[in-house]
C-alpha cells in the first residue's frame, strides 16, 4: 500500500527557513518526506554584474521568446522537475510542487516564463501578451521564492536555446526595477557560474539575508508592468527585449 500523501508544507514555516537560510528537498519525486538543506556554500548573482554575453543579448533584443511573469508557475515548476538526460530522479518532489504552488498563491514565490509562437502569424508584438493561449508553447523559464528584498531561485528549465538564460536576464531586470538587493541561487553551476554567479560562505549569506530586510519598492509583477511602460515611454517601437537589454548594459 501507498503511504497516505502529506500536506504541503505549512507557508509560514517555509518562509522562516527561507529567511533562516535553509530550504526544503526531496530524495525523488514520489518521496512523501522533505529534508532540510543549509549549504556551506551559497552561490548568489550580484544584481549589478550579471554577465550577459553578445550572443545573449542578441537574443534578448531579438524578441526570440514572449517573456511572461506568474501566468504558468505550476507548468514552470513541472517543467523543471520532468527527467533530464543528465538527471533521472528529481529532486521536486509532488509535495513540494504543492508547497511551492500554494506560496505561490500567497504572493510568495513567482515564476517567469519564456514562450515561442507556434503560428508564424501571431502578433509580433510580445508586450501585450500577458496569458498564455494555444498557439504559444512554454520552451524555458525559473521560479523561485520572493520575501523582503530577496528572491531564491528554486530551479529553471530550458527547451530552447537560451531560454532559461533569457528568463535569468529578466528576473534580475525585474528584481532592480522593484528594489531588491539579494538574488540566492543556493548551488554553483557551470551555467550559472557563466551569467556571473559567486560562491560565499553561508554565513555571509546570513549577512545578505540580514541586509536585504524590509519591503521591496515593489514587487516582481508590478515592476514587470513598469518595464513595459517604460520601453513604450522611450520609444514607440521600441521592444520588451531592447529595454531590458538596455537596462543590464547599463552595469553589466
Amino acid at each position: 500500500m501507498h503511504s497516505p500523501a502529506r500536506s504541503p508544507i505549512p507557508i509560514e514555516t517555509l518562509l522562516l527557513a527561507y529567511r533562516s537560510g535553509i530550504f526544503p528537498m526531496a530524495d525523488k519525486r514520489s518521496d512523501q518526506e522533505v529534508f532540510w538543506v543549509e549549504p556551506r556554500d551559497r552561490a548568489v548573482i550580484p544584481l549589478d554584474d550579471l554577465h550577459v554575453s553578445r550572443s545573449l543579448r542578441k537574443t534578448l533584443r531579438s524578441d526570440r521568446f514572449t517573456v511572461t511573469i506568474d501566468t504558468a508557475f505550476e507548468a514552470v515548476i513541472r517543467a523543471c522537475a520532468a527527467p533530464r538526460a543528465e538527471q533521472s530522479e528529481s529532486w521536486i518532489s509532488d509535495r513540494i510542487a504543492a508547497s511551492y504552488a500554494q506560496l505561490h498563491r500567497a504572493g510568495h514565490a513567482h515564476s517567469i516564463e519564456c514562450w515561442i509562437d507556434d503560428d508564424a502569424t501571431c502578433d509580433k508584438d510580445a508586450s501585450d501578451r500577458t496569458a498564455p493561449d494555444k498557439k504559444r508553447r512554454l520552451v524555458g523559464g525559473l521560479y523561485g521564492v520572493s520575501f523582503d528584498r530577496v528572491f531564491c531561485g528554486e530551479s529553471m528549465f530550458s527547451l530552447a536555446s537560451d531560454a532559461s538564460k533569457v528568463a535569468l536576464c529578466w528576473l534580475v531586470a525585474l528584481m532592480r526595477k522593484a528594489g531588491f538587493c539579494t538574488l540566492d541561487c543556493q548551488f554553483m553551476t557551470d551555467h550559472l557560474g557563466s551569467m556571473g554567479a559567486v560562491e560565499i560562505p553561508q554565513r555571509d549569506y546570513l549577512d545578505l539575508i540580514e541586509l536585504s530586510r524590509g519591503a521591496p519598492i515593489s514587487d516582481l509583477p508590478t515592476a514587470y508592468r513598469a518595464l513595459l511602460g517604460d520601453r513604450r515611454q522611450v520609444s514607440p517601437d521600441s521592444s520588451p527585449g531592447k529595454v531590458i537589454a538596455q537596462s543590464l548594459t547599463q552595469t553589466s
